[in-house]
């Protein structure tokens, strides 16, 4: 199954390690850091530069999303109770 990120981009809820708020980002130091460093190593995707709310951590990538990270974990959630 796949989650919608926000405009074109759908990733694969088996690929979805984390779902975060983006004010996650700016109370731990440890967070921006492994954010800072996923954006040096090209390895970040922002999928509204205009707004962005929260944060995915996939295998591969991390997407920075406007949509909610209670909508994202909601949507998420729906496919773990299809199971």
């Amino acid at each position: 199954m796949f989650i919608h990120l926000g405009g074109d981009v759908m990733v694969q809820s088996e690929q979805v390690i984390a779902i975060f708020d983006l004010r996650t980002e700016e109370a731990s130091k440890i967070t921006a850091e492994f954010l800072s460093k996923a954006g040096r190593n090209k390895q970040t995707i922002t999928i509204d530069p205009a707004e962005t709310k929260s944060f995915v951590v996939t295998e591969g990538k991390i997407y920075y999303s406007p949509i909610s990270s209670v909508t994202l974990k909601k949507r998420a959630a729906f496919f773990t109770d299809l199971d």
